[in-house]
């Protein structure tokens, strides 16, 4: 008798055993609930190096490219986008495909659909890095990059309206807490070394980096919403293809705008006589590039893997450390009221820190719940067939 229940309960046992890679998966995923919750949090943290270190340099190097003689606005949109071959390498490794089994994955969205994605998206980043590129020739990098903090606002608006995003009383703080931030600045401009800059053009920069933050904001917001109803692939080459191809169209509309413009015959004018020669000329403008690729990098995989709204505040904290930096490499003033502006977005951030650490500690609680009664399951199953 007890070889015949030792027999039916192997068999039992061998019956529920995981039979494809998604129930392998599942299985792992309870059994060892911390290994894909680290994994999560090294993949988050490496994005959020590659957003931060990317956007502080690339921010630096392009207001050292207008102080040291740079003044085309469309190079200076152009290279915010052109970097995209360095990604290619990484596009082929990472969209080589996988041989699988499972008939339950969604259907991939047709190929005129992705191309209007990309093209739209690509338009979309030319004239938002046009605005920047204004709003970077015509304020000190001090106030444009913490005037840059109403992105999150913007991005608060459209993931409430796109992305159905909950709000909770530490994020109200935080967008709050940030948008005071930036509009110190807006009430304080005579604060600015502004007395070479003429007030219509300071303005001009002001509105546009306004105009440049809510929509970037949208274009957030939008990718975030493409990921979830469109693209629907949770793999790294997704977030690859969001880039490159994006950024492939918006180098192409602005070698036309360059054309246009008419900026181009003086280029050659602009390298002979920039202030630190033709070579730094020339490698300031390649790491403007290849800078603004990697904060793209982390900005996006951080849509990806979080939401569009954190991405957002991530990039935020680079703002304190920008004016410091600018104060040390291009001597801005660093006056009371931009000291208090970056208390407030610190504050700001974080408040909604906390909230994501609340968060993730009430879902591991679940998953540690959900685990226990997996477990208690199946030790009363295994008792009644013993019965």
């Amino acid at each position: 008798m007890e070889v015949a229940q030792e027999v039916e309960l192997q068999s039992n046992v061998e019956d529920r055993k995981p039979n494809s890679q998604n129930d392998i998966a599942a299985t792992n995923q309870l059994q060892f609930p911390g290994l894909k919750h680290y994994k999560w949090w090294l993949r988050v943290a490496l994005y959020i190096l590659f957003l931060l270190a990317g956007q502080s340099a690339a921010t630096l190097l392009g207001r050292l490219y207008y102080v040291k003689g740079g003044n085309s606005k469309w190079m200076a949109t152009f290279v915010q986008s052109a970097g995209f071959p360095i990604l290619i390498p990484l596009l082929y490794f990472f969209s080589q495909p996988t041989p699988s089994i499972n008939t339950s994955l969604p259907k991939p969205p047709s190929i005129s659909t992705i191309a209007f994605l990309y093209l739209f998206f690509g338009l979309l980043l030319t004239g938002d890095n046009m605005m920047y590129s204004y709003g970077l020739l015509y304020l000190p990098v001090s106030t444009y990059s913490l005037l840059c903090a109403t992105q999150l606002a913007f991005n608060a608006l459209f993931s409430f309206l796109l992305n159905s995003q909950k709000f909770t009383a530490l994020i109200l703080n935080s967008l709050v807490l940030l948008t005071i931030s930036a509009s110190l600045l807006a009430v304080h401009a005579d604060s600015d070394d502004t007395e070479n800059i003429h007030k219509g053009k300071y303005v001009i920069g002001f509105l546009c980096t306004l105009g440049a933050s809510a929509t970037y904001s949208l274009y957030l917001s939008l990718v975030q919403l493409s990921f979830q109803k469109v693209i629907k692939r949770e793999t790294f080459g997704a977030v690859l293809d969001m880039q490159i191809y994006p950024s492939f169209v918006a180098t192409c509309a602005c070698v036309v705008g360059l054309l246009a413009s008419g900026e181009w015959k003086v280029l050659t004018r602009e390298m002979k006589e920039y202030q630190e020669g033709r070579v730094s000329y020339v490698m300031t403008l390649v790491w403007i590039a290849v800078t603004w690729q990697i904060s793209s990098i982390g900005l996006l995989g951080l849509i990806f893997e979080v939401s569009s709204l954190f991405s957002n505040v991530i990039s935020t904290l680079a703002l304190p450390a920008v004016p410091i930096l600018a104060v040390i490499f291009f001597h801005d003033k660093m006056d009371g009221v931009k000291v208090m502006s970056m208390l407030l977005a610190i504050w700001g951030f974080l408040s909604y820190i906390y909230q994501h650490y609340l968060d993730d500690a009430k879902s591991n609680a679940t998953i540690t719940n959900a685990n226990a009664n997996a477990n208690a399951n199946e030790i009363s199953g295994s008792q009644v067939e013993l019965c």
